[in-house]
């Protein structure tokens, strides 16, 4: 007989991207992404961090000041890295990411074909950037669904 104990899909695919996302420098925010077929196949995974080639000691990882001595211009999201790491077309795909998307890896999302998003955390539901994530990828028919952190066992007490 078969062990009936064993973690969901769900689980499986948001412990990589928590796992991703321990792999992320950014002191304050942590994001890990796990892009995955229509075949429960893994085809993308990323974190937030710099772009290759640049010396993250040599840039700021704050988030207070001016624009250009924070890490908002230099950060690449969590999201953008596991489509670009992508191995196949991302048509028909779920992500499964730590944070729920920005705009602008909102845009990315829906350009890259993926149809549903599953996450963790929406501590930035308020905040426009968001709010306009949440609109486009509504209107672009990209589902999106909250799983409980509790569900998730990487990478928590």
């Amino acid at each position: 007989m078969k062990r009936a104990d064993y973690i969901s899909w769900d689980t499986y695919f948001m412990g990589v991207a928590e796992l991703s996302a321990m792999r992320s420098k950014d002191p304050s925010t942590q994001v890990g992404a796990c892009i995955v077929n229509e075949k429960n196949r893994i085809v993308g995974i990323g974190y937030n961090g710099f772009p290759h080639g640049i010396d993250d000691d040599a840039y700021p990882w704050t988030g207070e000041g001016s624009f250009l001595d924070t890490k908002y211009p230099y950060v690449v999201h969590a999201e953008p890295n596991a489509i670009l790491n992508s191995t196949v077309p991302l048509e028909g795909a779920t992500l499964y990411v730590t944070l729920f998307p920005c705009h602008e890896c909102a845009k990315l999302i829906i350009q890259s074909g993926i149809r549903e998003i599953v996450y963790i955390e929406n501590k930035y539901q308020e905040a426009s950037s968001v709010q306009a994530s949440m609109r486009m990828l509504t209107d672009a028919g990209v589902s999106h669904r909250q799983m409980p952190a509790a569900k998730v066992r990487i990478g928590r007490a």
